[in-house]
């Protein structure tokens, strides 16, 4: 009985390997786990264990769990983080191009953006991504950015003149806000409640996802959908981590990013009006401004110099002849 008991407990541990994924791969971001940006994450790594019959696993740590944006992505650059879900704005540190998208009011609509950026603009910037050690998967969402404040609420740009809004350390976003009469304060999200709370900053900007998902309402009472920024996450991998895995393998994590990024952004779109609608009920006051006099007031400022001047005027051309092409 006992060698027949020895006999089985040896056969669970020379199984156990077998069962064990070949490949872990860590997948950090910034998205609240209510988020969409976390629920395309989840499906992303469940269906990539399913079809490569659990030889890759995708372990999630979102909300930041390891380290502010900037962090997580230069730990991803370094081999710590595998994979990575930086915005524009975050990858632009390391390559300009990616700068461009940000340009203040460069896309009609999120139709216009998506088709811009999966087709000319990633066949432009992967090569450039690569030089950096990342391999870019696909474009998932993060949408257009809003400004909240608990002053007022705006409804033409004279209305954010004067404003002390908190912005990411950003060049374009900067330039959109003081474009339009504000001042702009650079604060960690994870410290921006309690700056909004305290009365540091009037307001700040954001997409309406994390407005929402991060009760931002609870300390800001009127939100305008200025749309004046445009951004999305890029799901990017690590080379040295990315060659871990076979060709069949790289397929499927291909297929699966491109599959996730389609989810999120479906989310995204569906959800604004629901959380706009929510956000309203808990007693936030939501304006719908003309966006004409906006795009002409940052366009009659030194904004658009200043974006190009960052990014490079070459790069931003590069980019302006991309929209054109989108329907």
């Amino acid at each position: 009985m006992l060698k027949s008991l020895a006999a089985a407990s040896a056969a669970i541990l020379m199984a156990s390997p077998a069962l064990a994924a070949d490949v872990t791969l860590r997948l950090a971001h910034f998205a609240a786990e209510t988020h969409p940006g976390h629920i395309a994450a989840q499906q992303f790594a469940e269906r990539v264990a399913e079809r490569t019959d659990g030889a890759v696993e995708i372990e999630l740590y979102p909300a930041n769990e390891l380290g502010s944006p900037p962090e997580q992505l230069e730990q991803t650059l370094l081999g710590a983080i595998d994979m990575n879900l930086p915005t524009h704005g975050g990858l632009d540190k390391y390559e300009k191009a990616f700068g461009t998208v940000m340009t203040p009011f460069a896309f009609r609509d999120y139709a216009h953006a998506h088709e811009v950026l999966d087709g000319p603009f990633t066949e432009w910037v992967t090569p450039k991504l690569e030089d950096q050690g990342l391999v870019m998967l696909s474009h998932w969402e993060y949408g257009f950015r809003n400004i909240t404040n608990a002053e007022r609420p705006i409804e033409k740009p004279e209305d954010v003149a004067g404003l002390k809004l908190r912005t990411p350390p950003e060049v374009q976003i900067v330039a959109a806000v003081e474009g339009l009469g504000a001042s702009a304060t650079q604060i960690a999200f994870p410290e921006l409640p309690n700056a909004l709370n305290q009365g540091v900053v009037d307001g700040q900007e954001n997409p309406i996802g994390v407005i929402y998902h991060f009760k931002l309402d609870d300390f800001q009472d009127h939100l305008a959908l200025t749309r004046h920024v445009y951004n999305a996450m890029i799901h990017v991998v690590n080379k040295d981590s990315w060659d871990r895995l076979t060709s069949e393998q790289q397929e499927i994590v291909r297929e699966e990013s491109a599959a996730a990024g389609e989810l999120m952004r479906e989310l995204v779109v569906q959800q604004e009006e629901d959380e706009l609608a929510e956000l309203e009920a808990r007693g936030m006051s939501v304006t719908r401004p003309e966006l004409a006099p906006f795009r002409e007031t940052v366009a009659a400022s030194e904004a658009m110099d200043r974006v190009a001047d960052y990014t490079g005027h070459e790069n931003m051309e590069q980019f302006q002849s991309m929209l054109g092409s989108g329907s």
